[in-house]
């Protein structure tokens, strides 16, 4: 079969993956970029691994995350890129570059994720508090929200830069007025936070029993690093609710997990956690191996079928007591902090 015979055969796979399927697909995409991926093929050689070898998850080389700041990384005869993402970064980092050669595919997969977990979007009025995304063009997270928020197919859902109390009067409009629908307010971490201490009356939102606050992580440098414990407990009181949800995603990745509280991340059905040995990288497992276990997290996003879907990352993570569900700990010391999620031991 050739090279476009192959992966349209995995793309279709992807979109209609169950669950027992994954890795059985995750080992043939793994072969596929180890043939057509030029710098994973390389890598792979290098550590002198035969790909017809490899017959479980564990077993597959991961790329280091650093890869995506120094090469484009791409996966057989694909056309230009029609998007590419590019993490935020601070001053001096090197931004990584994730580029995108089909949309279709990863607006599917992340609309499919997000409603697995949450139902369908057209039962949501989303309002995304995201100030220093909105102000880049390249953002992966800006570009997944304007797919929501077109699905939901509400003239409330939209983004807010800095105008919080436009944001809030609407909240307050949905609240009083219920249509049916849930109110989903997602926000970085810092836009959060400060909304939680600007001394407005926040709590009306505990008392509704349709408004989700979700987190995406980030203080991008405008605040003091907290542990996400300590986040949350604040957000928690100032907006009067149980629960602070999350989102776990980033620049390399197309595919996403949530946590509906607690920290405690399910991921969508094209991604799976493994954890590596903190001073061991090849040595990978992917079961529970024990709650005080925290090891480094690699992540299989099989969304990334046209670039690479093996990542070592540099976050550190230990499982849940849940099959594939996982807490994110921290990251390991000499990584850059990453904008799109808060990350702190």
């Amino acid at each position: 079969m050739s090279q476009d015979g192959i992966r349209s055969s995995l793309r279709s796979r992807i979109l209609h993956l169950q669950p027992r399927e994954f890795d059985v697909l995750a080992l043939d995409i793994f072969r596929y970029q180890a043939r057509f991926n030029p710098l994973y093929s390389e890598y792979v050689q290098h550590l002198g691994i035969n790909p017809e070898t490899v017959g479980k998850l564990t077993q597959i080389p991961f790329l280091p995350i650093q890869f995506f700041k120094s090469h484009e990384i791409r996966t057989g005869d694909v056309p230009a890129a029609e998007v590419i993402f590019q993490s935020s970064g601070t001053t001096g980092q090197v931004a990584s570059r994730h580029f995108l050669y089909d949309a279709g595919l990863y607006k599917d997969l992340s609309l499919s994720i997000f409603e697995k977990h949450y139902g369908p979007l057209n039962q949501y009025h989303i309002l995304a508090l995201l100030p220093s995304y909105l102000e880049r063009s390249n953002s992966s997270l800006v570009y997944m929200m304007q797919h929501f928020i077109s699905c939901s197919d509400s003239p409330f859902s939209g983004f807010y830069l800095h105008n919080a109390e436009e944001m809030l009067e609407t909240v307050k409009r949905l609240v009083l007025a219920p249509d049916g629908r849930k109110i989903l307010l997602l926000g970085v971490t810092f836009a959060l936070l400060d909304l939680a201490e600007s001394n407005r009356d926040l709590r009306f939102m505990g008392n509704a029993k349709n408004v989700i606050i979700m987190d995406t992580g980030g203080m991008k440098g405008r605040r003091e690093e907290l542990l996400r414990e300590e986040v949350h407990d604040i957000l928690c009181d100032a907006f009067g609710v149980q629960e602070i949800h999350s989102e776990y995603g980033m620049t390399e990745l197309l595919s996403q997990g949530y946590s509906q509280g607690g920290g405690l991340f399910r991921p969508g059905t094209s991604m799976r956690v493994l954890l590596r040995e903190v001073n061991d990288p090849f040595s990978i497992s992917d079961h529970n191996v024990g709650k005080s276990k925290t090891g480094g997290i690699n992540v299989i996003d099989l969304g990334n079928l046209d670039t690479c879907s093996f990542i070592e990352t540099q976050d550190l993570g230990r499982f849940g007591k849940e099959d594939h569900t996982f807490y994110v700990m921290g990251r390991f010391d000499n990584s850059d902090i990453r904008g799109c999620n808060l990350m702190v031991l």
